[in-house]
């Protein structure tokens, strides 16, 4: 039996980087289940204008101050820490608008590549700074992950993918997300858990869904396991 692993997610959450990391050692520890993962979009943001905003400026509109921003980018970079992941959120000029970061994991996911490039596009932004926001920068991102450039830039030629980024967007509100990571495990059993939650609680959820009667009971439309 092989259980598809929906992970709703935006690839500006920090979390989401956390939860991708506990999802994948939750998975190690389960090696006679197979487990195929979809990256699904949602958009924190999805009022963020297309070229982004300074995010000194965004982050203290939202916390209310920088100093503010900047303990919690601590905590944070602590947490991350214990999953193996170096955050340098001091690195980061600017909070990119994600749609067509979306559009691109979702041609990914067409063409095979998909962990591969939602690795590469977290990496970019949490470790290395960059900003895919910018067009050239996700070009290079993309095609270092294994997606052909010319077919990259196609795609953001064109409307392509943009219609199943806010199908995605739209399915995860509906199911109850209102913040990601948001996992939704589709076994015999549905299994719905909300948040970077620790590894041991999603080793229980993925077993719960290959096998309804062992582990916790779990309610996708609440999100909770």
């Amino acid at each position: 039996m092989t259980l598809t692993v929906d992970v709703f997610s935006d690839v500006i959450c920090p979390w989401c980087y956390v939860g991708k990391r506990r999802l994948e050692a939750a998975v190690r520890q389960l090696p006679d289940l197979a487990v195929r993962v979809r990256w699904r979009a949602f958009q924190l943001n999805p009022a963020m204008p297309t070229e982004g905003m300074d995010r000194r400026a965004y982050r203290t509109r939202k916390f209310g101050t920088w100093e503010r921003s900047l303990e919690l980018d601590r905590q944070l970079t602590d947490t991350a820490a214990l999953d193996g992941l170096a955050f340098a959120f001091d690195k980061i000029a600017r909070t990119p608008n994600t749609f067509d970061a979306h559009r691109v994991l979702w041609l990914a996911e067409r063409e095979g590549v998909q962990d591969a490039v939602a690795e590469a596009l977290f990496k970019a932004y949490f470790v290395d700074g960059r900003n895919f926001g910018d067009r050239a920068e996700l070009l290079a991102i993309a095609a270092t992950a294994g997606l052909d450039r010319d077919r990259v830039t196609r795609l953001l030629d064109s409307d392509e993918g943009a219609a199943e980024v806010r199908a995605d967007d739209a399915e995860a509100r509906e199911l109850g997300a209102e913040s990601v990571p948001f996992f939704v495990i589709r076994g015999e059993t549905p299994v719905g858990i909300a948040g970077a939650v620790p590894t041991e609680m999603l080793v229980a959820a993925l077993t719960h869904a290959a096998h309804p009667n062992a582990g916790p009971t779990c309610d996708v439309a609440r999100g909770t396991c």
